[in-house]
């Protein structure tokens, strides 16, 4: 895990040529067919002559090169006090579409590096369950540790307060340890929505096992996940009509801590046991502080849309699980009607709790979920009543609550209008029935065009309210506009979606992403987020969608003497809302857990997305290792890359060349600076190019990037490694190589991070490494070294590894300089490899024939 003492490397990217001037980018990137949009800001009184006037251009700037590549107009917001400043701007770029690495620069003001590409959602969806695994209660797997093993004892039942029941399971809220029902079924149906709803299942990849630890089990991981939510879910309505909605309370707040060291004494003993709240449909406290709870609606229908979802899910994949939850959802929604009303969560230390008001959005979830997963021919929820019962009943309740209340009154108490997002509308937009359809989708749009006229004038486009956790309203606005747009086509909010999902990845006044330590090597992402994990570990909770700005108001109330450093973005928080990346702001910056799953069916949607734009142009498909480096291309064909490496020594290159040539085969050649540099190499280096092999970078001077026993740690600087990058890319333009010719970069040593790989990406490269298990790197051992390993057994490996796993589109690489104490040299070996394996059908082809 990386340390947040990197937390100060992070700063160095953000670039400001005047101060007072500021360019926001998506820090993440862009598809290349999406809308793009970047944000100038201002607070400079000296420079606001003449910027009024529109017209003015900016520049978008090739990262590698310093070409301009395309200029447009800026168009000035009218709002640029709400983040107090002078005057901004909003820089779209959205016609400018080519793959690569660029920055913007307009007046005073240069932006971060950024890519444009059709991989940048690649994993993500995936990525987030990293913070839900980290969550769980129970067996906990971050920790590789138990936790809370003795929940719980029932309270405020008539007649078994007291009560031992095993309610073990689930997740924890956030960075304390309480667990909700309202929050748990959310995230669980919202993973279990993400991964139904994507046609292309296989963004979701099974890397982890049943438990969240490394492993696969023939079961993608996102459903691993919700089923651990389920098992929970299922503790929690261990008979119909008997439900718990809440294990702990504000006992809780008792100092960071890690969970399997939890010791809070809630009567029964320190650490032995936490209170599980029975929902009794009427208001609930132990102490002086009591909610207002109405019924019980709104619990009733969280279960049923969660166990009806569950069961259309896994009906293929465990038939009696499935059969169980079926069950369970149609006694938990025939609950739900006997008490319509809200559930709210109980505390007892102070009076904030979750002020959760509405609940017919929870009944319509369910029965338009029944609706969806029964009007199929081949009913996946076989056992409930035939399609039409659901769809008036989801259409019912629907009309109750047309537009989520939030994003009507642009206000909202803590999760008072929760869920965020409701997608039973979008059940119904997609109903058959034309009349229905029409009914929501217009519901859907009402919502949608609230956002966007509350965001007329403000530079990022941006009509959410800044109340307590603000982020998740963000991840359903977002998720509302995909969703819109995929049912009826209608582009009219396609400009404010990827406004406020940019705002999630740094287009937003500070210039941070809102995802905990996401992307490694971004720019600025939260390194200090609320979490016992960055204060006993000094670890960034990866992958936690953080609260979001808040109103100046709402923090002052809440968390106004929480900060333990001084604002580093004090000159930004002097508008509407204010944000902090500090482990003392609990009201800005704590993960929380349902806002993380939450975005779990947008980024998949996006993946897909950029999947389909990347077949459109005919690209190539790349297998990526962990890191992000591709080590495979295109591996269903029988073609394989020979790459060769080279820093000073490059000895073996004119054998090499030859060998190439009379096989008839064109290799991929990467250089670093020092090799380009040399003059008794400038003759091979132009044989290279002349005979059209492919010539890229491995590093200006061969610099390590990541500590060999730690690699998620750099050991240099962000700017080490561009001005490094940079400076390969100037030796290579002396050999009349531009970076459009030699895009592919294989960093020095073969050996990188998250962070390297995103930053050499972020400057328009595509990093590549050779295919793991090749073995032909370890060419380089001398016969001193304990590790050597002589051409025969390197070509034996090699050959070994072919007949197990394959070699389609794989990457082998030989290097092509050698110490003089080898004299076993695998470059020598050659041609008899290439005839070897064209002999198994296999042709060669070099990097400049991937598209």
């Amino acid at each position: 895990m990386r340390k947040v003492i990197f937390a100060a490397l992070l700063l160095l990217c953000s670039v400001t040529l005047n101060a007072g001037e500021w360019l926001r980018v998506n820090l993440l990137g862009y598809l290349p067919q999406d809308v793009k949009v970047a944000v100038y800001m201002s607070n400079d009184s000296t420079n606001i002559l003449g910027m009024t006037a529109q017209g003015e251009l900016f520049q978008v700037v090739e990262a590698l090169s310093g070409k301009v590549v395309y200029s447009a107009p800026a168009t000035f917001s009218t709002n640029a006090e709400k983040w107090g400043m002078k005057r901004a701007a909003r820089l779209d770029f959205s016609e400018f579409s080519l793959p690569g690495g660029y920055y913007i620069k307009f007046r005073g003001a240069k932006s971060p590096a950024f890519k444009i590409g059709a991989d940048i959602y690649n994993g993500l969806s995936d990525y987030m369950l990293t913070y839900m695994r980290q969550q769980r209660c129970g067996d906990n797997p971050y920790n590789n540790a138990p936790c809370h093993t003795h929940d719980g004892y029932i309270v405020d039942h008539p007649t078994r307060s007291g009560e031992h029941i095993d309610a073990t399971g689930g997740w924890h809220d956030a960075t304390d340890y309480l667990q909700y029902q309202t929050t748990s079924a959310t995230a669980c149906y919202h993973m279990l929505f993400a991964y139904m709803e994507q046609k292309d299942k296989s963004v979701f990849k099974d890397e982890y096992d049943a438990t969240g630890r490394k492993g696969s089990n023939g079961i993608p991981d996102i459903l691993d996940e919700a089923k651990w939510g389920l098992d929970w879910l299922v503790k929690m309505n261990p008979e119909p009509e008997v439900m718990f909605a809440q294990i702990a309370d504000d006992r809780d707040h008792a100092g960071f801590r890690f969970p399997q060291l939890d010791s809070v004494d809630y009567g029964w003993g320190k650490g032995l046991g936490r209170p599980v709240y029975f929902v009794t449909g009427k208001p609930q406290g132990l102490g002086k502080y009591i909610n207002r709870t109405t019924g019980v609606a709104s619990v009733a229908g969280k279960f049923a849309s969660t166990f009806a979802m569950g069961a259309a899910t896994f009906k293929s994949i465990d038939p009696e699980f499935a059969a169980k939850l079926t069950t369970k959802a149609e006694q938990a929604y025939a609950f739900a009607l006997t008490k319509p009303g809200n559930t709210q969560t109980a505390c007892l230390v102070s009076p904030y709790f979750y002020e959760e008001d509405t609940y017919t959005d929870d009944v319509e979830l369910a029965a338009a979920t029944f609706y969806n997963y029964t009007k199929a021919a081949s009913p996946l929820l076989s056992s409930l009543s035939a399609n039409s019962k659901w769809l008036k009943e989801a259409d019912y309740w629907g009309e109750l609550e047309p537009i989520s209340p939030w994003m009507e009154l642009g206000r909202g108490r803590h999760y008072q209008f929760y869920p965020f997002i409701n997608l039973g509308h979008y059940y119904l937009a997609s109903s058959k029935d034309e009349k229905i359809a029409k009914k929501y989708t217009a519901f859907m749009k009402e919502g949608l065009q609230d956002l966007l006229n509350r965001g007329e004038g403000d530079p990022f486009l941006n009509g959410i309210p800044y109340i307590w956790c603000s982020n998740n309203l963000t991840s359903a606005a977002i998720t509302q506009a995909r969703l819109y747009n995929q049912v009826t086509g209608d582009e009219s909010f396609l400009e404010m979606e990827a406004a406020l999902r940019d705002w999630l990845f740094g287009c937003n006044p500070w210039g941070t992403t809102m995802i905990s330590g996401y992307p490694a090597g971004a720019a600025d992402v939260p390194t200090q987020p609320h979490s016992s994990y960055v204060v006993e570990l000094g670890e960034i909770p990866y992958a936690g969608l953080i609260d979001g700005p808040v109103y100046r108001t709402v923090f002052m109330e809440r968390a106004g003497q929480s900060l333990t450093h001084p604002d580093v973005f004090e000159e930004l928080n002097q508008g509407i809302a204010v944000y902090h990346d500090d482990v003392g702001d609990y009201a800005s910056n704590e993960p929380t857990m349902d806002g993380t799953a939450g975005l779990t069916f947008y980024f998949a949607a996006m993946e897909n997305k950029g999947r389909e734009q990347s077949a459109e142009n005919g690209n190539a498909k790349l297998l990526k290792d962990a890191y992000g480096a591709t080590v495979r291309v295109n591996p269903t064909e029988k073609s394989i890359y020979l790459v060769f490496t080279a820093d000073s020594n490059f000895n073996g290159a004119e054998t090499i060349l030859n060998t190439l040539k009379k096989a008839k085969v064109k290799g991929s050649f990467f250089l670093t600076g020092n090799c380009l540099r040399m003059d008794e190499h400038k003759d091979v280096i132009e044989k290279i190019i002349n005979e059209e092999h492919y010539i890229g970078g491995h590093s200006d001077s061969h610099m390590l990037y990541a500590n060999w026993g730690n690699r998620d740690s750099l050991i240099v600087s962000y700017n080490d490694i561009l001005k490094d990058l940079e400076g390969n890319a100037a030796e290579l333009a002396e050999f009349g190589v531009t970076p459009e010719q030699s895009r592919w970069f294989l960093p020095p040593y073969e050996y990188y991070n998250k962070e390297s790989v995103f930053l050499a990406e972020s400057m328009g490269y595509r990093v590549v490494n050779y295919t793991p298990g090749t073995a032909t790197p370890a060419d380089y051992t001398t016969p001193d070294m304990p590790n050597y390993k002589s051409s025969q057994t390197l070509i034996d490996s090699l050959y070994k590894f072919e007949i197990e796993q394959g070699l389609n589109g794989a990457i082998i690489l030989i290097h092509p300089g050698i110490e003089e104490s080898r004299t076993d040299r695998l470059y020598n070996r050659l041609g008899e490899i290439i005839k070897y394996l064209r002999g198994k059908g296999y042709n060669f082809k070099s990097f400049k024939d991937i598209k």
